[in-house]
């Protein structure tokens, strides 16, 4: 499971890489035509840049959170497999000891 969380964040990863060079290539192509100046072409792709990042970073939250709730909701069943199987044992333990003190009282 935590092979594929990992396995969709690097691929979210290489898929901003990707489009970082694909903006990078459309704006040096707008620039080479004269369309925009080489400012504006930093200007944009910083923007594009820091616009990415956070996307990147929130979308990493919540993931984060989402994977933080599951765990808590698989460990809640857990603990409750846990607690009754305890309270089984308990009551085995009660009867093994009650049977180990009928067979000594005999």
């Amino acid at each position: 499971m935590i092979d594929a969380i990992k396995k969709v964040m690097l691929a979210g990863v290489g898929a901003a890489a990707i489009s970082t060079e694909k903006a990078e290539k459309a704006l040096n192509e707008l620039v080479e035509k004269g369309k925009i100046s080489a400012n504006d072409a930093r200007d944009a792709a910083k923007k594009l840049a820091d616009e990415g990042k956070q996307e990147f970073e929130e979308a990493s939250k919540s993931l984060e959170e989402r994977f933080d709730s599951m765990l808590k909701k698989m460990g809640k069943g857990q603990s409750e497999r846990i607690e009754a199987l305890e309270t089984r044992i308990a009551a085995l333990e009660a009867k093994l000891a009650e049977a180990e003190a009928a067979s000594t009282a005999e």
